[in-house]
Order: C-alpha cells, then structure tokens, then sequence
C-alpha cells in the first residue's frame, strides 16, 4: 500500500499552487505538490517536505480536506490533501527526482484548461477554491 500527501495551498489572488511534473519521456502534466511518504514520516511531515522539495515553498500544513484511494497499475494507494498556507520560501525546482518542469499560481478558469496528472482531482480542486472565494468575500 503507497501512501502519500498532498499540498493544496491557495494564495490572496484566490489561485492554487501547482506543478508541472513528468518524467523526460512522458507528457508533462500539472498536480498539486505532493508525493510518497518516508520511512519514519507523519503523513503532514511528508506534506511539508514534498511542498519544499517540488516548490522551495515552506507551508505550514493544516487541516485534511481530502483522502483519495485506488488502484495504479497493481498498486493500492491512499493520498491525503491538507490545506496549507506559505510561510516562506522562494519558487526553486530542487526536486530529489529531476520530475518538475514549472511552479505556477492557477486560477479556477486555468486549472479546468490544464492537462492534469490526475483529472479526478479537478471537481475537488474546483469546490476548494470555490469555498475560498467565497469565504474572502464574507
């Protein structure tokens, strides 16, 4: 069983943190930052650290608003979301594995335009910035 965390972190432009990630033979498709957990690590451990390694963005990780589980090629996997804020950082591709192409903010408008690495994550992704715009109106 993979387990895995992932970063969705919104800025005050209402817009979300993405990566453009593939290996130099495969298409290059966009995801929020995230990846497989380490020996020893907390499930928001691996959140921050794969945040850090994919963006050069230090967040500070807070509450999980999401969990997806499947099947990939033969292989059980949970993913967990958590809703983080940067705290610091500048954009810096330092990915241990060489895997991403571009660090970008996405609006709703661009992220429904974008090849995504995992396409079951757009209604998601779509209802969170959604409830962020709607909370900074308030």
């Amino acid at each position: 069983m993979w387990k895995g965390a992932a970063a969705v972190c919104i800025n005050e432009e209402n817009k979300l943190l993405m990566v453009l990630q593939g290996k130099p033979e495969e298409e290059k498709r966009w995801s929020v930052p995230s990846g497989g957990m380490e020996e020893g690590e907390s499930l928001e451990q691996c959140c921050f650290r794969e945040s850090w390694e994919e963006t050069g963005y230090k967040v500070a990780v807070g509450k999980q608003i999401h969990v997806k589980s499947g099947e990939s090629y033969g292989i059980k996997y949970t993913v967990h979301y958590f809703a983080c804020d940067v705290i610091g950082g500048e954009p810096a591709f330092q990915d241990p594995d060489g895997l991403i192409h571009d660090i970008a903010w996405k609006s709703a408008d661009e992220l429904r335009a974008l090849p995504l690495s995992f396409p079951e994550d757009l209604p998601f992704l779509l209802n969170v910035l959604s409830a962020s715009q709607s909370s900074e109106q308030m």
